[in-house]
């Protein structure tokens, strides 16, 4: 079974370097493990794939030796360890505002004792069947669970979510939680919501991290403890190298 270099990296204290993916677009994986990202996040959530798309992906995945955290359309158990048996690395799960909730999580992408996820074994996981009897405990201990945090509700519940077990990382998604902040003056500012969440994974030995869109943004977190750094994804490196190029166009003509 393929290791997952995400857990490695947060295993050793390291920060995991992540970039983003929306579209089918299998040579942005070869860039980006060229270009040494460790992760990256395929949405699912905001972006249109079928299943044979994601397969696919999956095999340059596996190719390239990079991780993939999926963020999927659905919270269907069986569907969620599916795309585990089709060689994801992890899932990313939105809207994740409670520890019942983040346990239900655990009991589709986890094995017995942690989870109740379904067997079978001859998926690109566990390399079509040609793995021996441990591929449960090696599922269990080289594949992730990252819950999305983006609702007051959830930065209320962040100690009982960051300890429930089987959850191997907490992100905050700022558009979404800074949104839903502003419905409500008797919640926290964004930055003091971020801390508190910072503080319950801090608390439980759990990742957690958030876009960060610059430099300044990459420091400031990784001061406060953030181990999932994402940076940006394929919409944003178009606009900025056509930016650029656009730039560099109308100065010389």
């Amino acid at each position: 079974m393929r290791k997952s270099k995400t857990l490695s990296r947060i295993r050793n204290g390291e920060p995991v370097r992540i970039c983003a993916l929306g579209h089918y677009m299998p040579f942005y994986i070869k860039y980006a493990a060229h270009f040494g990202f460790d992760c990256i996040w395929l949405d699912l959530e905001h972006r249109a794939m079928n299943d044979r798309e994601v397969q696919a992906l999956m095999a340059f995945i596996h190719k390239f030796d990079i991780d993939c955290m999926l963020r999927p359309a659905t919270l269907e158990k069986s569907k969620l360890y599916r795309y585990l048996e089709d060689g994801v690395s992890g899932l990313m799960i939105p809207h994740v505002s409670t520890s019942e909730k983040a346990k239900a999580l655990v009991d589709a992408c986890k094995f017995p004792p942690i989870g109740d996820r379904g067997l079978d074994g001859a998926g690109m996981d566990n390399d079509f069947m040609l793995f021996d009897d441990d591929y449960p405990a090696r599922a269990n201990a080289e594949t992730f669970l990252v819950v999305q945090i983006e609702t007051p509700e959830a930065v209320n519940n962040a100690d009982a979510i960051a300890g429930t077990d089987g959850v191997d990382g907490l992100f905050i998604g700022p558009g979404d939680l800074g949104f839903r902040l502003k419905q409500s003056p008797d919640h926290p500012s964004p930055e003091e919501a971020i801390e508190s969440v910072a503080a319950a994974a801090r608390k439980h030995d759990k990742a957690w991290g958030c876009p960060m869109g610059s430099e300044e943004a990459i420091r400031q977190r990784l001061s406060q403890g953030a181990q999932l750094v994402a940076r940006g994804g394929e919409v944003e490196a178009l606009m900025r190298t056509l930016r650029h190029w656009q730039e560099e166009m109308d100065a010389i003509l």
